[in-house]
């Protein structure tokens, strides 16, 4: 077997193993003891999910707040690398390892410390090993995880970004991709002032919207009832309670607007009474609301992230980070009752 390590740190098979077993090749980033064995990945998002219990029994609700945040800036990362990230730099905004920082024309500064995440380690089988059925022999396998280490573009230094897919804090063209994914979904979107008070309904494969809103508020109400129709929150009703619902709803509302730069009220308080301790239930709520954060992101957003490859493997920089490339390559609505009305 010829083993590879995959160390694309935007990669979402980190944390996906099949089940608690899968050992990693790293202690738990987030703890100080060097003594410590290694952890499953799961064991890992056990432990900084308990993290996220702890703050917010604590009343430090600015824990969950970083973690959402985390949501929007690094959609295409595992449910526990952004667990990872949030808790060791909750004001990181755009990570990658040193030498995709070096192809950038940036070099990490002098003294900064990685942040820790992890990767996947896939082995391939050699030519002279294969079998003969090549569709086994081809399949690469996953063998576990390591720690590899990435840094936040303020720990950098150097040319500046080229800017993609620029933030501008307004609705504007994300509103129109968003009701022209909706329609691509098969989902009818439609406008009634009969709703009011509620600012949107979801139902079976149809958004009601009250109309008169801004754009801001139209975009944050239709992500709201989009993410009722996505997680199967009618179906979901026995196995739910509606504070669950409205909950991963809006959050998931805070997350793309955030990421759009839209102005939101935090999400984070209607969480303590989403979880009541429940480390499971809040694992689960979590995960739904990250990656459908992320299909609707990678909906109505340009790609603009730096390039994810290669993170380092040494945790600090002591000495100048190589020369850099000569050239780079280059509100929450408003809403004072509830704003769903779900089906009975």
């Amino acid at each position: 077997m010829e083993y590879q390590t995959n160390n694309s740190s935007n990669s979402n098979s980190a944390f996906t193993a099949s089940n608690g077993s899968t050992s990693i090749n790293a202690s738990n980033p987030a703890s100080d003891s060097k003594n410590r064995k290694p952890a499953t990945a799961q064991q890992l998002v056990r432990e900084n999910v308990q993290y996220l219990i702890e703050q917010l029994e604590s009343g430090h609700s600015e824990a969950l707040t970083a973690f959402l945040d985390a949501m929007a800036h690094f959609r295409n990362y595992s449910f526990g690398n952004v667990l990872l990230i949030a808790r060791q730099k909750p004001d990181a905004r755009n990570v990658a390892g040193m030498w995709a920082w070096n192809q950038l024309g940036r070099r990490v500064k002098r003294g900064e410390k990685g942040i820790a995440i992890l990767a996947p380690m896939v082995a391939k089988t050699r030519k002279d090993e294969a079998k003969s059925d090549s569709k086994t022999s081809d399949r690469p396998s996953l063998l576990g995880f390591r720690r590899v280490y990435v840094w936040d573009q303020s720990q950098t230094e150097g040319a500046p970004l080229p800017e993609l897919d620029k933030v501008t804090g307004e609705a504007g063209v994300y509103l129109d991709r968003l009701r022209e994914y909706v329609n691509a979904q098969g989902i009818t979107l439609e406008y009634n002032e009969s709703i009011a008070p509620a600012l949107g309904i979801a139902f079976g494969n149809t958004i009601r919207l009250l109309p008169g809103q801004t754009d801001a508020e139209t975009f944050t109400t239709l992500v709201h009832e989009l993410s009722h129709l996505m997680l199967k929150h009618t179906e979901r009703r026995t196995a739910t309670t509606k504070t669950v619902r409205e909950t991963e709803a809006e959050a998931i509302a805070f997350v793309v607007g955030k990421a759009i730069g839209l102005t939101t009220s935090t999400a984070s308080a209607d969480y303590i009474s989403l979880y009541h301790g429940n480390a499971a239930l809040l694992t689960e709520s979590l995960e739904a609301v990250q990656q459908t954060s992320a299909v609707i992101l990678a909906a109505i957003t340009v790609e603009g992230s730096v390039s994810q490859e290669t993170p380092e493997v040494s945790p600090e920089v002591s000495e100048p980070a190589a020369e850099p490339a000569s050239e780079p390559k280059r509100a929450r609505r408003s809403r004072t009752q509830t704003a769903t009305t779900e089906a009975a």
